[in-house]
């Protein structure tokens, strides 16, 4: 399975980008997709998941309302819209896939939690000045 994001770049602050993640390797279903990020110095923080049917969708709260995480299943794809960007918003965008089952009652705790994610790319640089 190999997981591809793409869509990064270097915006000034109020910009907007789009990243992309593309699943391939083999057909199955993806319980979660999500995205995290890591800043220079920084930790890994999740971002924004999704659910397999889209009925549950998470965000960091300091990014509601700016970026919206979308799907599309029949391209093993997923999406990140970023408006209004700002400089702490500067990082390595990371997109994970969950692929073990979860039951729908878990699916919202599991979301930020690096862990509970089976594959992940290799990240895309987004860099955003003032």
């Amino acid at each position: 399975v190999q997981v591809v994001e793409s869509g990064g770049g270097s915006v000034q602050t109020g910009g907007s980008l789009r990243l992309t993640c593309a699943v391939s390797g083999r057909t199955f279903a993806a319980y979660i997709m999500g995205w995290f990020r890591q800043a220079p110095g920084q930790e890994r923080e999740f971002v924004a998941a999704i659910s397999w049917t889209a009925n549950t969708i998470k965000y960091l709260e300091s990014v509601k309302g700016r970026f919206t995480i979308s799907r599309d299943n029949d391209k093993n794809t997923a999406y990140l819209k970023m408006n209004n960007l700002e400089p702490e918003d500067t990082a390595v965008y990371f997109c994970a896939v969950r692929e073990r089952v979860i039951t729908p009652v878990h699916i919202m705790g599991a979301m930020d939690i690096q862990y509970e994610y089976d594959y992940w790319g290799q990240g895309t640089q987004v860099t955003v000045s003032s």
